[in-house]
């Protein structure tokens, strides 16, 4: 998937792209996958360090909303709401998976990336284990606190720190070889 892929449009504010889209309006919806594909791609490749895992992902993160929209009420952003799936299917998919290795391909420039804008930093986090990898992104990426990543990951709260804390040690380490 390539940025060009996903390009930014935005007709409609959002909270109507949000309730055409819930009453099955399928323009409205592209519209929103328009706007939200490249960050979810982000997180699934931060997190499956696969781009053709991603892609399912990313694509298996859209089939859901479009399925769950009509519990969506609002209580939080869209963006919000979303980011939670993407992530949710991410992890879910690293675990059916069981992936073991890092990816070897670059990884791509992704729009609405806050951190690792760099390349280098992107694929020294990709080197990184995937259990402390996965706490990396999380926290320190996305904004997950220690709590959520130990429940979405199905580890303790400490062991979430732990894996946080060996991931800095280890980019801090890489960094500072380059």
């Amino acid at each position: 998937m390539l940025r060009s892929e996903c390009p930014e449009q935005k007709v409609l504010p959002m909270d109507d792209l949000v309730r055409l889209s819930q009453q099955g309006d399928r323009v409205a919806f592209r519209q929103l996958y328009q706007q939200h594909c490249g960050r979810v791609y982000a997180v699934c490749m931060r997190l499956l360090a696969d781009r053709s895992k991603a892609e399912d992902a990313c694509q298996e993160v859209f089939v859901k909303v479009w399925q769950q929209l009509s519990v969506f009420r609002g209580e939080s952003s869209f963006s919000t709401w979303l980011h939670s799936i993407a992530s949710r299917t991410a992890i879910d998919l690293w675990r059916q998976d069981k992936l073991l290795r890092l990816a070897t391909e670059d990884l791509p420039e992704v729009a609405g990336a806050e951190l690792g804008q760099s390349r280098e930093l992107e694929q020294l986090i990709l080197r990184l284990p995937h259990q402390a990898r996965a706490v990396f992104v999380l926290f320190a990426l996305e904004g997950y606190q220690h709590q959520e990543i130990a429940e979405l990951l199905g580890i303790a709260e400490g062991s979430s720190k732990s894996q946080y804390h060996r991931a800095r040690q280890l980019l801090r380490e890489w960094l500072d070889e380059n």
